[in-house]
């Protein structure tokens, strides 16, 4: 087993001879114990999860997005995910967001993974498409379809059926669109793995172009690709062989996708569970990342800490499958109870990520158990 051990000689890691351990404790928590994916090895069961900073320029990773996820890798992670990055100009969700379909784009990122890298923690890349939510206006101008004038584009999609009556009608996409597309993320992914990426997670949720096709209540194709659930699934199983004949054998693959779409006649958790058994007996997908919703506006979801927590436990359980839970995880003792009762192998945080970058740390604390400041912190760990 090949485990990602931060450089001895580099002045900024935690492991390196200007580190100490401040806490020492025998018996380690869940949440901190080591999670072996493949040839890498998380040092822990906190995962930054991929948050879109809608803040990039021509999709390429600048000096905000280095700060934003090295001060999480600083903060303790195991895993560090860059936000949802698109395969594709037209993959994007807003014309602010992250891409990964040049060489420009890739060599910004490998800056970004070598430092995550020097603290410990694995770095991680979630490949999307946005489909029918593409094209947007920026979330905090109300997110509505973006204008051609303004610089939007035509969005495709498995059937033209628009998310919402302010997103434009998506182009139906015909056989050589779906092949290309396909291609898209089998060249994202060889760009993923010369950055240096340690894992790839597929984004398959939320109402973007993957679950577009998984769901029956945005795919109403009487092809290979609509109808049936085998029909349903098979544009994902081909985007994962795609992004597998690209990602190394001895790297782990994730697959986010949404349990449920929280609504009559869609995608549901029996579907969700079916799907993780198929990925399960395939092996090219080593964990699912369990969200859920984003199919439909008329979606009716009951929002409590760790909601979704209980869809990693059934896929979990009724596959075999490993899981990450997701969903308003806020304090470590929610956390550590997901882990240690067996809902899920690893937690997504999200926005209490976002609040405090070294969560990961203050939950080590609160839970007793090991952890390490860089030796330019240490000063700091009086509260």
């Amino acid at each position: 087993m090949v485990k990602q051990e931060a450089p001895e000689n580099n002045p900024y890691s935690e492991r390196g001879e200007n580190s100490r351990k401040v806490l020492v404790r025998d018996k380690t928590p869940a949440l901190f114990r080591p999670l072996e994916l493949r040839s890498r090895t998380a040092i822990n069961r906190v995962a930054v999860s991929p948050m879109c900073q809608y803040c990039a320029t021509a999709g390429m990773p600048d000096d905000w997005h280095f700060q934003h996820l090295a001060s999480r890798a600083v903060g303790g992670a195991g895993i560090v995910f860059a936000e949802a990055t698109a395969v594709s100009p037209i993959g994007r969700a807003t014309s602010h967001c992250l891409g990964i379909w040049s060489d420009e784009q890739r060599d910004a990122y490998s800056r970004i993974v070598h430092f995550i890298r020097s603290q410990g923690a694995l770095a991680g890349i979630q490949l999307v498409h946005s489909g029918r939510k593409a094209s947007l206006v920026h979330p905090a101008s109300g997110g509505g379809s973006l204008p051609r004038e303004q610089g939007g584009w035509q969005t495709i999609a498995p059937s033209p059926i628009p998310f919402r009556k302010d997103h434009q009608v998506p182009l139906e996409m015909d056989k050589r669109a779906i092949e290309e597309t396909i291609g898209q993320f089998a060249q994202a992914a060889r760009r993923a793995r010369q950055a240096g990426f340690d894992v790839l997670e597929i984004h398959g949720a939320h109402g973007y172009l993957i679950h577009g096709f998984l769901s029956p209540i945005s795919n109403f194709r009487s092809d290979e690709y609509g109808g049936s659930f085998e029909n349903r699934i098979r544009f994902l199983l081909e985007v994962i062989d795609a992004v597998r004949s690209e990602w190394p054998d001895d790297l782990p693959l994730f697959l986010r996708i949404s349990a449920s779409d929280w609504i009559d006649g869609g995608w549901s958790i029996h579907d969700s569970v079916n799907l993780a058994k198929r990925l399960r007996a395939d092996g090219k997908v080593d964990l699912i990342d369990c969200s859920s919703g984003g199919a439909s506006p008329e979606q009716k979801i009951k929002v409590y800490p760790g909601y979704q927590a209980d869809f990693a436990r059934r896929m979990r359980m009724e596959s075999g499958i490993l899981t990450g839970a997701v969903g308003l995880i806020g304090t470590g003792e929610l956390a550590e109870s997901i882990v240690a009762s067996g809902m899920a192998d690893l937690v997504f945080v999200g926005r209490a990520m976002l609040m405090d970058p070294y969560w990961p740390k203050r939950a080590a604390k609160s839970l007793r158990a090991d952890y390490t400041w860089p030796l330019q912190y240490e000063r700091g760990d009086v509260y």
